[in-house]
C-alpha cells in the first residue's frame, strides 16, 4: 500500500504537467490567431497596397511584389554628412526674449526644404563659402538643388555673385519695353552671354530652350493678350470686363516667361507678380529690369500667399501634361486657394492629347469647384496632327458665395 506521502508527490506532478500542457496550447492558440499572417501586416507597404482589405483564403503562389524599403532616418548619422553652415541655419534658434507666444515657442526653426539632405554632396558644395566674404557663382548649382524639391533653398552669410560695374536700370515706363543692359546679368549660367545672343537664338541655337523667343520683346511678346481675343486668344480687356471695372487688382502669373503679362497688366493698374525659374536665361534679372516683380518660385512650392486674398491667376503653357496628375491637381487646389471668392483662374493654353483632356484634365479641373465662366478648346498643331494635341483656355471663377 503506497503511503500518503507519495500519492501526494504523483497528485502534484499530475497537476504541474497540466499546468505545462495548457500553457503550450494557450501559446499554440495565441500564435495561430492573433499573430497570423492576416492579422500582423508588414510594416513597409507599397502605395498601391493602400486601403486594400486583406484576404486571408487559400491562393495560387504569385512572385514576391517589389516593395521599396524606405530605411528610417537617422538623424545622428545624417548630420555627420551634412555641412557645418547648413547645420548652423536649420538647428533651432533660442529667442533672445525667450518664450514667444507667435511662435508657441522659445525657439525658432528656420525652413528649408527636406530634400536638400537627399543631395549631401551638392548641399556641401552650396553651403561652402567663406563666411561673411563672397558666394561661389553658382547659380547652376543652386537651380539644381531647387529644382529636386531643395526649395526654399538654405539662406547663406555671404555676397551673391554680381556684376563688377552694374548700370542703373531703365526709369519707368521706358524700362517695360526696353531690353535691359547687360550689365544687369552675371552671365556665368548661361549660354547666351549678352541679352543680343537671347534675342537671335530663335534662329541660330538648335535645339530646345524654354521661352526661346520670350527676350525680344520687338517680336511675339508685342502681340500677346491685345486685340479683340477670339476662339483659345483670349484679350486681357476681354477677361477684365467679366468683373466690375477695379474689381481686379492683384495677382499672380505662374511660369510667366519675362513678364509681359503683368506689364500689361499693370497698364490697366494690376499688380501682377510672376514667377519663374531661370532655364538657360536670365529670366528674374530681366523681369526685374522691366520694373516688375519677379518670384523665384518652382511649380513644385506651395503658393506664398494667405488664403482668399488674390483678384487673378495667369498661366500659359506651363501648367500641362508633363505635371505629374496628382501634382497638377494639388496645385489648381492651391491657385483656388488663394484666390478670394469671385477670383478668376485663367488657364490659358493648357496642351495634352485629346483622350487626356476627356478622360483626365477636364474631370480634375471640374473636381476643385471653380465655376465655368469660358472653357475653349482647339487642336494643337505645332508638332503635327498626327500626335492629336489639344489646347484648352479657360477662365474659372471660384464661387462668390459657399466657395468652402
Amino acid at each position: 500500500m503506497d503511503s500518503p506521502h507519495k500519492s501526494r508527490s504523483f497528485s502534484s506532478n499530475m497537476f504541474y504537467l497540466f499546468l505545462l500542457l495548457s500553457s503550450n496550447l494557450l501559446t499554440l492558440f495565441i500564435s495561430t490567431t492573433l499573430y497570423s499572417p492576416c492579422s500582423l501586416k508588414p510594416q513597409v507597404q507599397s502605395v498601391a497596397a493602400i486601403g486594400k482589405t486583406a484576404d486571408c483564403a487559400p491562393k495560387d503562389p504569385e512572385p514576391a511584389p517589389k516593395v521599396e524599403i524606405v530605411e528610417q532616418f537617422n538623424e545622428s548619422e545624417s548630420e555627420a554628412d551634412l555641412p557645418d553652415e547648413f547645420l548652423a541655419f536649420t538647428s533651432p534658434q533660442q529667442l533672445p526674449l525667450g518664450y514667444n507666444s507667435n511662435f508657441d515657442s522659445d525657439k525658432i526653426l528656420p525652413p528649408v526644404g527636406r530634400p536638400c539632405t537627399l543631395f549631401p554632396d551638392m548641399l556641401r558644395q552650396y553651403m561652402s563659402y567663406k563666411v561673411n566674404g563672397s558666394c561661389p557663382d553658382d547659380e547652376l548649382l543652386a537651380q539644381k538643388l531647387l529644382l529636386r524639391g531643395c526649395e526654399p533653398l538654405p539662406r547663406r552669410r555671404c555676397r551673391p555673385a554680381a556684376q563688377k560695374e552694374y548700370v542703373e536700370p531703365y526709369p519707368l515706363p521706358d524700362s517695360l519695353w526696353t531690353t535691359p543692359l547687360d550689365s544687369s546679368v552675371v552671365w556665368t549660367a548661361y549660354t547666351c552671354k549678352n541679352y543680343s545672343c537671347l534675342i537671335k537664338r530663335k534662329h541660330t541655337q538648335k535645339g530646345f530652350d524654354d521661352c526661346k523667343d520670350c527676350f525680344n520683346l520687338a517680336g511675339r511678346e508685342k502681340t500677346r493678350w491685345t486685340g479683340n481675343g477670339g476662339g483659345l486668344d483670349f484679350s486681357i480687356d476681354e477677361v477684365l470686363k467679366v468683373k466690375k471695372p477695379g474689381t481686379i487688382r492683384i495677382g499672380l502669373d505662374i511660369g510667366g516667361g519675362v513678364a509681359t503679362f503683368a506689364v500689361r497688366m499693370r497698364k490697366r493698374n494690376v499688380t501682377i507678380l510672376t514667377t519663374s525659374m531661370n532655364l538657360n536665361g536670365p529670366f528674374n534679372n530681366f523681369i526685374a529690369s522691366r520694373g516688375v516683380v519677379p518670384l523665384y518660385l518652382s511649380i513644385s512650392q506651395r503658393l506664398p500667399f494667405f488664403d482668399n486674398t488674390l483678384d487673378i491667376v495667369h498661366s500659359m503653357h506651363v501648367l500641362s501634361n508633363w505635371i505629374p496628375t496628382k501634382l497638377l491637381h494639388f496645385l489648381i487646389f492651391d491657385i483656388y486657394r488663394v484666390l478670394r471668392p469671385g477670383g478668376l483662374f485663367w488657364l490659358d493654353h493648357f496642351f495634352c492629347e485629346g483622350d487626356q483632356l476627356e478622360n483626365i484634365y477636364t474631370p480634375l479641373i471640374e473636381s476643385v469647384g471653380f465655376t465655368k465662366v469660358k472653357w475653349v478648346v482647339g487642336r494643337k498643331l505645332d508638332r503635327g496632327p498626327e500626335l492629336n494635341e489639344m489646347y484648352l483656355s479657360a477662365l474659372l471663377e471660384k464661387p462668390l458665395k459657399n466657395s468652402w
